[in-house]
């Protein structure tokens, strides 16, 4: 995870669902096919509703980073 480079960062810290996952959707209609959004979050249910959301719309969930007091979700624009 420390190898990723993120293209832009969205702070979703102290969002709770549905919110993190509609500013993600948001932030990576503004991305180009092969960036990476980097999430800076504390919504437990991001860490599942992501990847699924991924998944379903065709963009490559890159993994998680736990940090501190939030974690760190990587996509990446399919």
């Amino acid at each position: 995870m420390d190898t990723i480079k993120a293209d832009k960062t969205l702070d979703a810290k102290g969002l709770d669902c549905p919110m993190p996952l509609l500013k993600a959707k948001k932030a990576m209609e503004t991305l180009e096919r092969g960036q990476v959004l980097e999430i800076l979050g504390t919504d437990e249910g991001s860490k599942v509703d992501l990847p699924v959301w991924c998944e379903r719309v065709g963009h490559a969930f890159l993994g998680a980073k736990e940090e501190k007091n939030y974690f760190k979700l990587y996509i990446q624009k399919g």
